[in-house]
């Protein structure tokens, strides 16, 4: 006979696990074959997602950010910033006031979020899983990780004072270390 006392219960728990959250948090599994493959929607003129780690720390170090992408990749460039990185910086405020200058320059593209209120790396992720044109620029390590995950993305990011860029095929800028 079953025990319906309150102690028996609390015994059992149970998990409620939200699956929109656990999709955004981890990429899916892809074959390992696919890792080596090259990417045939990279090409002039590049498509480059911004963080907005990687603005703050270009604006620490005094750099200037088109000038530093078409240095490193010797093409032409189209950078885009997404709703949610936008907003990111304008809640951080007098921090990123020269970051949030940046973007509002009319050399970067806008990108619309259809969702409301995503952290803005999972928005980050969540687009490049759908459209593997883009090469993410962004200085967040755990950023690097979830993308790393994802065949086929080529991640920029600051080394020695220069854009350096990894996972792309005859890649240029600073040795990566």
């Amino acid at each position: 006979m079953l025990n319906s006392s309150p102690e028996a219960s609390r015994l059992v728990k149970e998990k409620k696990e939200d699956e929109q959250a656990l999709k955004l948090n981890h990429a899916p599994k892809t074959s390992s074959a696919l890792y080596m493959r090259y990417n045939t929607q990279l090409g002039p003129p590049f498509h480059i997602l911004v963080d907005t780690n990687f603005l703050n720390f270009a604006v620490k170090n005094r750099m200037d950010v088109m000038q530093g992408f078409m240095d490193c990749l010797y093409a032409k460039c189209t950078p885009y910033v997404t709703d949610c990185v936008m907003g990111e910086l304008e809640k951080a405020g007098r921090r990123f006031k020269i970051a949030l200058k940046i973007i509002k320059d009319n050399r970067f593209q806008r990108l619309k979020c259809d969702h409301k209120g995503t952290y803005a790396d999972d928005c980050l992720v969540q687009r490049i899983t759908q459209h593997k044109c883009y090469i993410v620029a962004t200085a967040d390590r755990d950023l690097k990780r979830r993308i790393r995950k994802i065949p086929g993305v080529p991640i920029m990011y600051i080394a020695h004072h220069r854009f350096t860029i990894e996972r792309m095929p005859d890649a240029y800028g600073a040795p990566a270390q």
